[in-house]
């Protein structure tokens, strides 16, 4: 089956972003060393590719990101420097050289309806609740957002600048921890449908959020049990088609699909022109088209 166009409405969109890691292997496995790296990978991408991070919640072996992105070129930009950065640092933590990802990432937009909204931002705080490994969502020992809403502390992680260890070994010199290391901060922004908030009552407000999920918890029995290593895999892994769009009503959802089908066909008869040697296709905005045809 082949992929789906990369849309973005115009004007932005809030997007979920999901990707996993090749077999469901716990590459991601928490640890105080990989909650660094992936902060600080999250946060140098952020000030590379500048964009509004909502919520972030890494699990063992897959990541959430609720994203609010301009456009789907912002979009790549990022989520290619992240994913590409992730992967050699955290597969050089678990000594793993192979394939990363599993495929490419999933993002799925959110309609601007505040209900779709505020339901994907209870989604990405449930989880360690809902699978039952955590009775808390500050519970789960891997990056969660929720630890940051609820003390207030910054999401700070470790960037490591291998360039620099590398010419330093080059020039047969010691590699200095502090010289080679960073500090990088992940900001995080409110959610559209609540950005018109103070921060008090913003705050408020993802306070009962999590309340409604730790009372989820009181009735399931938590049971916290970390993967003895990196390489193992989970038994049975969830496969169900993802959505093409998060929407709260059917009239979103069609407004959203109508465009994304008016979307592919502008695409479609861009890519037909540009076949038949069109230099000036007309591709939609927000596409990526194609490369040229191979010139015999």
């Amino acid at each position: 089956m082949a992929r789906r166009l990369r849309f973005v409405p115009e004007g932005g969109a809030l997007v979920e972003v999901t990707c996993r890691t090749v077999h469901g292997r716990f590459l991601l496995k928490p640890s105080r060393r990989m909650n660094q790296i992936v902060l600080g990978v999250l946060g140098r991408a952020q000030r590379k590719c500048p964009l509004r991070i909502v919520e972030c919640v890494f699990l063992s072996n897959h990541y959430h990101l609720l994203l609010w992105v301009p456009d789907a070129q912002r979009l790549a930009s990022f989520m290619s420097y992240f994913n590409g950065n992730l992967a050699r640092e955290a597969g050089r933590l678990a000594n793993w050289r192979e394939k990363f990802w599993s495929r490419r990432f999933q993002a799925i937009v959110v309609s601007e309806e505040p209900y779709a909204q505020i339901e994907r931002l209870e989604y990405l705080l449930s989880h360690g609740v809902k699978e039952g490994f955590v009775r808390k969502p500050a519970g789960w020992p891997g990056v969660h957002s929720a630890k940051a809403h609820l003390h207030g502390k910054p999401l700070e992680g470790i960037w490591v600048d291998r360039s620099k260890a590398y010419w330093a070994r080059m020039r047969g010199e010691e590699i200095v921890k502090e010289e080679v290391e960073s500090t990088e901060t992940v900001v995080l922004s409110k959610l559209p449908c609540w950005s018109h908030l103070d921060d008090t009552t913003y705050n408020a407000r993802i306070g009962e959020v999590i309340e409604r999920i730790e009372e989820m918890g009181r009735h399931n029995p938590a049971r916290l049990s970390l993967p003895q290593t990196p390489y193992e895999r989970p038994l049975r892994s969830k496969r169900s088609p993802a959505p093409f769009f998060h929407c709260a009503s059917k009239g979103a959802r069609r407004e959203l699909f109508e465009a994304y089908c008016w979307f592919v066909v502008a695409y479609r008869d861009a890519t037909k022109r540009l076949a038949r040697g069109d230099p000036s296709p007309g591709f939609p905005h927000g596409s990526f088209p194609p490369p040229f045809p191979f010139v015999v």
